[in-house]
Formats: structure tokens, sequence, C-alpha cells
């Protein structure tokens, strides 16, 4: 079972894919998509888009989880988010992936045990549980906690779908 994990952003998008042998999960690959951020929106999403149908292409994941964000702050780069979220689950539904959604929360638990934990923190464990000698890019980290959520969350790998 292979398990695809997203962290979204119209700039960045972290990624990670993570696989069980024996009783480890390994990362298989992991990185960032980055777009320009003078480029207009449409050609940004354009991008996230291929680059997430390419990661599937190759990685042949089974499973995407994917960070359900909510901006209260700023409606436009909430509105901004939507967008980027919507074009990575369009890409994992048209190729046949099953979705599940997780909150900041509930990755920050399952990767932490503390719900508040720092994006660095996140990284070291993430460093930790996945036997990493580099540390990866915080988005990337951020990315491979949503997948090791998934795992941990869903020992059976089935649990909430997303609504979307």
């Amino acid at each position: 079972m292979k398990i695809l994990g997203i962290d979204p952003g119209s700039h960045i998008t972290g990624y990670g894919v993570i696989e069980k042998k024996k009783d480890q999960w390994i990362p298989l690959t992991y990185g960032c998509l980055r777009t320009n951020s003078n480029s207009p929106l449409s050609n940004r999403l354009l991008e996230i888009y291929q680059g997430l149908s390419s990661i599937i292409a190759e990685s042949k994941p089974n499973v995407l989880s994917i960070e359900n964000v909510f901006f209260s702050k700023n409606a436009n780069s909430a509105l901004k988010l939507g967008h980027s979220r919507g074009v990575l689950i369009l890409a994992a539904i048209q190729a046949g992936l099953s979705l599940y959604e997780y909150t900041p929360l509930q990755i920050k638990q399952a990767v932490t045990s503390y719900g508040q934990a720092s994006k660095e923190q996140v990284q070291a464990m993430i460093m930790k549980l996945l036997r990493l000698k580099e540390k990866p890019p915080l988005d990337a980290s951020d990315a491979l906690a949503v997948a090791l959520c998934h795992a941990h969350t869903n020992t059976n790998l089935q649990g909430m779908r997303a609504s979307a």
C-alpha cells in the first residue's frame, strides 16, 4: 500500500509518498511543487495539477491524503488555497485514488502527539519515524506527516473519506 500525502498551497505544495515494508513505513519520494508567485493564478493551478499528475503516474499510490486547511484571517488566501486543493483533488480523483482529508490538529497529534506542534517539531518527528538522514523541506515534511497520519489513523486503511 502506497500513501501520497499532500500539504496544499498555491505557491508551494508539499508531497510525500510512503509505503509499508514489513512493519516500517518508508519514504519513496518527497519534495515540493513550486510555482512562480508572479504568474497568474490560473497558470499556477495548471502547474500544480500537472505536477501532481506526474507524481501520481510515477509513484502509483493507492491513496491520497490531504491536509484540510482553514484560514479565517485572509479571505483571498483562503480562496487561492481552495483553488489549489481543488486541482489537487481533481488530479487524485482522475487517477482513481481514494481520497482522505485530515485537519492540521489531527496530523500533528498523529505524528507528534501534540496538536500545537511547530513545523520544525513535525519535521523532527518525520525524520525519526521515517529514518531520514537529511531534513526534508518543511512543506515536504508536512506532506509526509499527512501520509503518516493516514497510516496511523487508519490501521486498516479505511477511515474518513473526503466529502469532496
